[in-house]
């Protein structure tokens, strides 16, 4: 996965995804509001063929980079929960 830091400052992060759609963006942006030092969180939605997806993180503290770590590593276990009870219900 190829990612583009497109602005950075003390507080906030623009981010383009390359290759990826928006549903992987409006997912980071969702998990990114379940952190309190969060104060904005959002996808920039382009023209869908002429432009790739964006997020855009500020913190009122810490790191934007780390908050979206962060945000990143609690969708994965959302998504490694889902799968485990997926392949549950497959089997009952």
């Amino acid at each position: 996965m190829d990612l583009r830091v497109i602005k950075r400052t003390d507080k906030s992060l623009l981010l383009e995804i390359p290759g990826e759609t928006y549903t992987l963006t409006n997912a980071l942006r969702e998990e990114l509001w379940n952190d309190a030092n969060v104060s904005e969180a959002a996808e920039i939605k382009e023209h869908p063929y002429l432009a790739e997806p964006k997020v855009w993180v500020v913190v009122k503290r810490g790191d934007p980079v780390t908050a979206l770590e962060k945000a990143s590593e609690r969708l994965e276990k959302k998504i490694e929960e889902f799968e485990k009870k997926f392949k549950s219900a497959l089997k009952a």
